[in-house]
């Protein structure tokens, strides 16, 4: 098996790498309270999901 003649240079490497990443969940905020939330989600403040109170029942 063919063993590299150089070292990959870390610059080289991490030209490589660049879709390889964390992805920024989709936020955006509450209606009731204003808090940042998960879309499609209850909201972990207010427990409030599309104008009704769904947690504290």
């Amino acid at each position: 098996m063919a063993v590299p003649f150089r070292r990959t240079s870390k610059t080289r490497k991490n030209k490589r790498r660049t879709h390889i990443k964390l992805s920024v969940p989709g936020m955006v905020n509450c209606p009731e309270c204003g808090e940042a939330k998960l879309s499609h989600r209850v909201c972990k403040a207010c427990g409030s999901y599309k104008g009704k109170d769904v947690v504290n029942k």
